[in-house]
């Protein structure tokens, strides 16, 4: 048969609507593939065939189209861990919305990804499951936390899976792995049946090879959903009609100076970054240079801000409800075992220093100081969309990294999320897309940025820059 492994959504769709292929064929053949690959530990569960294929008589945009969701979001009768001994066997009792809604459009779930412990990561390797490999250098971390997801769809275990973005945790491993991925304006996409990290910060998220395929994801999966209340009053949209090959007329886009010229920027990633503006300057966009001073004070806002939610959030595992239970001694011994044995070592730190920040004489210096950088952080978005369409930066400072680089400088780990948890914190779209790659062969990837419900101009603009070049369509030799 055909190789389908780096074929989009849409080339399997023709395929599968000419009769060329069946869904079946397409069902079994990417899980003949993620068997193959199952060195790259992205894929932490395939489904079994007999309830997948069950699934392929259905109709709609995606229809018999297979996909991966991330382990922290639900679906009915499913396993789902959030990479974490603490849950390990735990079978989710209904759907998230998310899941729901692919389901009534005829997407196949294939299974479960890998992925950061609970979230907690940039790079794959705190899940309890061990750590994913980047498809393009299996010596190399993929990006996290979301790492499975990426990993599976840059090596073409299936055009498109999902993901969670707390602080950049689609962006970072999508532009380390080589593809497409989206974090849509808080609110857009119903958080139900997502397992909290961040309440305020967290939006599940797209990887595919396209903003094309990103686009016809998000038609499904986004808009207002009456079980969770945070989520914006957006009727169902499609999102690829705008999609024709060009760039809104007059399109401004600024580029971020303090993150294309600041310290910490591998040259490489700054080289391609600024090749790709040139290419959107052929397409008729206008680049106008802009500084952010609150660049600098996002990821310690963030650090704060997650932490203390992620320990408010985390609390519910404490074995007496649901997940690993050591009940040997009297209660508190039970929450303390339990704790301690089930999370992993970085879903310790953050729980304690989530703690630490909302404690008494603590909360006002760390906590309520945060929440104030965070406000200046929005208003200045918003002041810069006042002037631009569209502003730039790059998806992550450095390419793939090996495995074990930063494990005596947990500074530098953290720091991965600089250029990513700004928009968490404002709530704004962002999306990753590649714009080459180093010359040892790893992917570098650029976000492009809009304002609040901005998504059909960022995919129009993704798409346009697609349309004249080719990095999207580089895939890794694996075979």
């Amino acid at each position: 048969m055909k190789n389908l492994a780096f074929l989009s959504i849409k080339e399997l769709k023709a395929l599968i609507n000419s009769g060329e292929v069946s869904s079946k064929q397409v069902i079994e053949y990417f899980k003949e593939r993620a068997h193959n690959h199952s060195d790259l530990n992205a894929v932490l569960e395939v489904f079994d065939t007999a309830s997948v294929i069950e699934k392929t008589e259905a109709s709609g945009s995606l229809a018999g189209i297979p996909g991966y969701i991330k382990d922290n979001i639900a679906q009915n009768t499913r396993k789902m861990s959030c990479a974490s001994k603490i849950l390990e066997g735990f079978e989710c009792a209904y759907d998230a919305t998310v899941i729901a809604r692919l389901k009534q459009a005829g997407a196949v779930l294939l299974g479960r990804t890998n992925m950061d412990e609970f979230a907690m990561g940039s790079s794959g390797e705190t899940s309890a499951f061990g750590p994913t490999k980047n498809p393009w250098n299996k010596e190399c971390v993929p990006g996290g936390s979301s790492s499975g997801s990426a990993a599976a769809v840059a090596a073409g275990l299936a055009p498109w899976a999902l993901g969670s973005d707390t602080g950049g945790s689609v962006r970072q491993p999508a532009g380390m792995c080589g593809i497409v991925g989206l974090k849509p304006t808080y609110g857009l996409v119903s958080r139900y049946g997502l397992t909290a990290y961040g309440s305020s910060l967290d939006q599940v998220g797209i990887f595919a090879r396209s903003s094309y395929d990103t686009a016809l994801v998000l038609s499904e999966i986004a808009g207002r959903d009456l079980k969770d209340s945070s989520t914006l009053d957006v009727e169902k949209h499609d999102y690829t009609s705008a999609l024709q090959g060009t760039i809104k007329k007059g399109l401004k886009i600024g580029v971020i100076q303090e993150a294309l010229n600041g310290e910490g920027l591998d040259p490489e990633i700054k080289k391609n970054t600024e090749q790709a503006l040139k290419e959107f300057e052929k397409l008729g966009a206008t680049i106008v240079p802009v500084s952010m001073k609150t660049l600098e004070y996002g990821a310690a806002c963030y650090f704060i801000v997650s932490r203390a939610e992620a320990a408010s959030n985390l609390a519910r595992f404490d074995g007496v409800r649901y997940g690993m239970s050591k009940r040997d001694g009297d209660l508190n011994s039970m929450y303390k075992t339990t704790r301690h044995d089930g999370f992993g070592k970085e879903v310790r730190a953050r729980i304690m220093v989530g703690n630490y920040v909302l404690s008494v004489g603590h909360a006002g210096k760390f906590y309520t100081n945060a929440q104030r950088v965070r406000r200046i952080i929005r208003k200045e978005f918003k002041d810069m969309f006042d002037t631009v369409d569209v502003l730039v930066m790059p998806s992550h400072s450095v390419p793939a990294f090996k495995m074990g680089a930063y494990d005596n400088n947990k500074l530098a780990m953290d720091l991965q999320d600089y250029f990513t948890c700004s928009m968490n914190l404002a709530g704004i779209p962002a999306l990753s897309i590649p714009v080459g790659f180093t010359a040892d062969q790893k992917p570098t990837g650029m976000q492009l940025i809009g304002p609040h419900l901005s998504e059909e101009l960022l995919l129009q603009t993704a798409d346009a820059y697609q349309q004249v070049t080719s990095w999207h369509k580089h895939n890794p030799s694996l075979d």
